[in-house]
């Protein structure tokens, strides 16, 4: 299921949309925990973002699975790079989860003179909790998603290219 698409291996399409997705999605949750008066825009974004980077990060790690299944001989040049992907996987599932607590917790004002958009949060320790757990996790995808990012164009480009 996660082998291919049309002639393609899936996971060399997916991954040039998870190098996209997952760091916008980390900065656009940062931005929405940090700016309390930008939520009532950033709210559902975060939400959906949240949620498809965590799907994003699933199809990455399964296809990426399955490319090494159809090509055994790829095993051992992007065994770092695997153990680097499971790690950011594990860091998008916090990241959702983290993403609807603060969907569903923090609050902020609107920008609208209508007022729409606005929502009672929950302040205090609860709230800045959530805000500092967006921040944290936001950061450690980002960081993850390089790392990973890089370990597999060190295994596939590695010594390939001119100096």
């Amino acid at each position: 299921m996660f082998e291919r698409f049309g002639d393609l291996p899936l996971h060399v399409l997916v991954i040039h949309a998870a190098v996209l997705v997952l760091p916008v999605s980390a900065l656009t949750a940062i931005v929405f925990a940090l700016v309390p008066r930008w939520r009532w825009l950033l709210r559902w974004p975060v939400l959906l973002l949240g949620l498809g980077s965590l799907a994003l990060a699933f199809v990455a790690k399964e296809s990426g699975e399955a490319f090494v299944a159809a090509v055994p001989t790829l095993q051992k040049a992007v065994e770092l790079h695997q153990e680097r992907g499971d790690l950011l996987f594990w860091f998008c599932l916090i990241f959702a989860v983290v993403a609807v607590a603060a969907f569903l917790l923090l609050g902020g004002p609107s920008a609208l003179a209508s007022g729409k958009g606005a929502k009672e949060g929950r302040g205090g320790p609860l709230g800045l909790v959530t805000s500092v757990a967006m921040v944290v996790i936001g950061v450690l995808v980002i960081y993850q998603t390089v790392r990973t990012g890089d370990a597999g164009a060190k295994a596939v480009w590695d010594g390939q290219l001119p100096k």
